[in-house]
């Protein structure tokens, strides 16, 4: 057996859920025939990519028929295959998230116009709205072809780490794929920001060697603390990321000082269930004090809109240096690395005869839904602008997200950069022109106040206002917000 072949079989008979092996082995067959005397840019056989997608599938556990499709992702628009040979052979559900994938594929950031690239991104997103496998397929495709970027000339290195940098990892952070969205952007990284990227690696060398020893002695602070009661705990420490930490930096508060950097090291906590997860915070406040003006973050109570589900805290940990502690279920854990995956997972689990009430007791969702996808939908037909739809992807769909809460605790999903006028829209689309003010943690601000993760917002407003004031279009920020304004002064 070949041996590509072999370490497929291999990966993919370690996940939790059944697999067709024989129609694995048939997929992997007529993609290395469609794929005949190929190479890669690398000089590799071509059957070596797909080979890839098709295991990095498999170690995100999903089914038999995402893994056929990665297999074959490239075997019309690059083989010698045509989309009946597929459906013959594999049926029209893999064909679909074939041609998803080719729809996906053509989109170019970069070096394109931009009517050409935000047709091919409406595609995308109606693609992907049917069925999100084909962007999941796109998103292990896309690993595999930075792991590769050596290869290419400089100009594509740039075009595709760009590309990774403003459109897939911000995609993969709202399907929840946290994971995936580090790797990406670490891939990435070096090709879009080459001089930043060494400057950064030599900075943080010393920070690292120090670290180590206090990482050793933090983790066995954590396993005396924690294990004796809960003995199927795991504790894990890991480094920050470097391109988070590289965003990190350029903070106001942080000004490119490391020292600053409280979560260079985070040390995660999982157990099996949420009481459990309240359980070791309380552990762990016993020995180390909460940093007051930190605080603790509960999304276990309040889940974030991509379903990511934890509590964190920063505590005063040993030397007296602030550490950042997540605390989380095994299934929690799960669902913030692999996000909308995690969908499928949940879906072999069920099968094996778990109710939803043993699954949901330890962080899985029986429903994922993904109200942001179907608002993209809305989009699609409302705005036929394409500069209007870019500008709403980028800066709304795309941006990183806050929580935000009103007093009564209803909880709303803004993104960075969100003020109160944005906040109000997103109550209710008659409130927004009724602003007057607003308080933000109990404390008056302006209209063009950036809302931070966590603020309550209350509005003040007059009944009797009608109209909102245009200025409001200069520093709004939601879709919502920008179209109800316009629409209102016009009238």
């Amino acid at each position: 057996m070949n041996t590509l072949l072999s370490d497929l079989l291999i990966t993919a008979r370690a996940t939790p859920r059944p697999i067709d092996e024989n129609q694995i082995v048939s997929a992997w067959e007529f993609a290395n025939l469609a794929h005949t005397s190929q190479l890669r840019k690398s000089g590799e056989p071509f059957i070596n990519h797909p080979t890839q997608v098709a295991i990095t599938l498999a170690k995100w556990n999903l089914d038999t028929t995402t893994i056929i499709a990665g297999l074959l992702h490239d075997t019309i628009e690059d083989g010698g295959a045509t989309r009946d040979d597929i459906v013959k052979n594999f049926g029209e559900e893999v064909a679909q998230i074939v041609d998803g994938v080719t729809n996906i594929t053509q989109i170019r950031l970069t070096g394109s116009r931009e009517e050409q690239f935000v047709e091919n991104l409406r595609k995308m997103l109606l693609v992907m709205a049917k069925d999100l496998r084909v962007v999941i397929v796109k998103m292990a495709d896309r690993i595999h072809n930075l792991e590769t970027l050596a290869y290419l000339t400089g100009e594509k290195q740039q075009e595709n780490a760009r590309e990774t940098l403003d459109i897939y990892a911000p995609l993969a952070e709202r399907l929840g794929m946290g994971h995936i969205k580090s790797q990406m952007e670490d891939l990435a990284f070096p090709y879009v920001y080459p001089e930043e990227y060494k400057s950064l690696k030599q900075s943080l060398q010393p920070f690292l060697v120090i670290g180590e020893k206090y990482v050793k002695n933090l983790n066995k602070l954590l396993t005396q603390i924690v294990i004796p009661d809960l003995p199927s705990a795991k504790i894990f420490i890991r480094q920050k990321h470097i391109y988070s930490l590289f965003k990190k930096l350029q903070r106001p508060e942080i000004d490119g000082d490391l020292s600053k950097v409280h979560d260079l090291f985070a040390a995660r906590v999982l157990v099996d269930t949420n009481a459990q997860c309240y359980q070791v915070l309380g552990l762990i406040h016993s020995q180390f004090h909460p940093v007051p003006y930190l605080g603790v973050s509960d999304f276990i109570a309040t889940p974030k809109p991509n379903g990511y589900q934890s509590l964190h805290t920063k505590v005063f940990g040993p030397e007296g240096r602030i550490v950042e502690l997540q605390i989380r279920t095994f299934a929690m854990n799960t669902q913030a690395e692999m996000g909308v995956a995690a969908h499928w997972q949940y879906s072999a689990v069920k099968d094996s005869g778990a109710s939803d009430r043993i699954l949901e007791s330890g962080g899985v969702k029986a429903n994922f839904k993904l109200d942001w996808v179907r608002q993209l939908m809305v989009w699609q037909e409302e705005i036929q602008d394409n500069s209007e739809y870019l500008k709403t992807l980028k800066f709304d769909a795309l941006q990183h997200r806050l929580l935000v809460f009103s007093p009564k605790g209803d909880v709303y999903d803004l993104p960075s950069g969100a003020t109160p006028v944005d906040f109000a829209y997103a109550v209710h689309t008659d409130l927004g022109p009724q602003i007057t003010g607003a308080k933000v943690n109990g404390k008056l601000v302006s209209l063009e106040y950036r809302l931070n993760n966590g603020d309550v917002v209350e509005m003040l407003v007059n009944r009797k206002r009608k109209l909102p004031n245009s200025d409001w279009l200069n520093f709004v920020v939601t879709t919502t917000a920008r179209r109800q304004i316009a629409k209102k002064i016009k009238t």
